[in-house]
């Protein structure tokens, strides 16, 4: 029961690690990603879906982002799906494609993504503490019941924290080299 437990709690973490590391890849670090904009919602026919489900998104130079739409006559809504995004771009279209080039980054707008950057670290910091909370309430929950002895419980309690310490500076790590790549561009 305790090693399950264990298990899950670093799955948990891992999904939440994920959770980080997809919302860094969609911060413009001036570079053109196709994770800047494939999770936008387009209202396709009356539906509301991921772009990267309705078109081909690629990036064929660094300061431009090409995005294909499978159905061509979905290009405008495409176009005002990003344009409401509020993402800074300014989309051009043609009968075929939509073309977005990523502007170059100002230095104010560095400094303002690397404080975005640390408040999206701390929020997955939180995250992993949650997760490591709701496990101790568990076992302490079970160490009161009588079906874990104290010695499992602080057993369990420094292998919670060692997991967590793990994952944490994960998160630390990811935050670092995102902050790097912002600021040496």
């Amino acid at each position: 029961m305790h090693d399950k437990s264990i298990q899950e709690m670093r799955q948990h973490m891992e999904k939440s690690l994920r959770v980080f590391e997809d919302e860094l890849k969609k911060l413009s670090t001036g570079r053109a990603n196709p994770a800047m904009v494939e999770d936008l919602h387009v209202d396709y026919y009356g539906t509301k879906v991921p772009l990267k489900h309705i078109a081909n998104i690629s990036a064929p130079e660094p300061s431009l982002i090409v995005i294909r739409p499978f159905d061509k006559g979905q290009i405008t809504v495409v176009e005002k799906a990003i344009l409401e995004a509020n993402l800074g771009f300014n989309p051009s279209k043609d009968s075929e494609m939509i073309r977005i080039a990523v502007p170059k980054l100002s230095q104010e707008r560095r400094k303002e993504l690397v404080k975005v950057i640390h408040h999206k670290a701390e929020e997955a910091r939180v995250s992993l503490r949650n997760i490591r909370r709701h496990l101790k309430e568990e076992f302490e929950k079970k160490k009161n019941d009588g079906e874990l002895t104290e010695d499992d419980f602080h057993r369990s309690q420094k292998e919670m924290d060692t997991i967590t310490h793990q994952y944490t500076e994960k998160v630390d790590h990811m935050m670092a080299d995102k902050e790097k790549q912002l600021t040496t561009m």
